[in-house]
């Protein structure tokens, strides 16, 4: 096993919490979104409101909008129209899986509230710990996920971290 590989699994053991596996719904084309159990993406929380509040944010769930098979929720009908009209401005990077995980060529759940938005894009790791991994070097995280995402976007969470 990696030495990254290590890491991950040690932080995703020592959250206190354990690791859920991340449920996903395939899409026609076989690509992979990160959702709950009913198909609700970010764990509820509005994906608009990390670019215009600068914060994690609840969405209600009386404002919904469906893309790409999963669920989205907004904290006011202003965000959820926002995401109507564009949502690739909003949508999470790599189906709104871990960031780090995907680096590293697995699918992690991504937490809401470890996130960051770089050059207009949105990325959630699993959790606190991994986000202070993945921020020692964000720029060459990225490009190495860039680079293992065409490989792995298709590939259940399932199959690909049991690898």
């Amino acid at each position: 096993m990696r030495p990254s590989t290590l890491l991950l699994a040690a932080a995703l053991l020592t959250s206190g919490l354990g690791y859920v596996m991340p449920a996903s719904v395939a899409l026609a084309d076989g690509y992979q979104v990160n959702v709950d159990a009913q198909g609700l993406a970010i764990h509820g929380y509005d994906p608009v409101a990390y670019f215009t509040d600068g914060k994690a944010v609840a969405g209600e769930a009386a404002l919904t909008a469906a893309h790409d098979g999963a669920t989205y929720r907004f904290a006011s009908a202003a965000h959820r129209d926002a995401f109507i009209a564009d949502p690739g401005r909003y949508l999470p990077q790599y189906g709104g899986y871990c960031a780090y995980g995907t680096s590293i060529s697995k699918k992690f759940d991504g937490d809401p509230n470890a996130w960051k938005v770089v050059d207009g894009k949105l990325y959630l790791n699993f959790n606190p710990d991994v986000q202070r991994k993945w921020l020692e070097d964000v720029p060459g995280f990225i490009a190495k996920a860039d680079t293992a995402w065409p490989g792995i976007r298709e590939v259940s969470p399932e199959t690909l971290n049991a690898q």
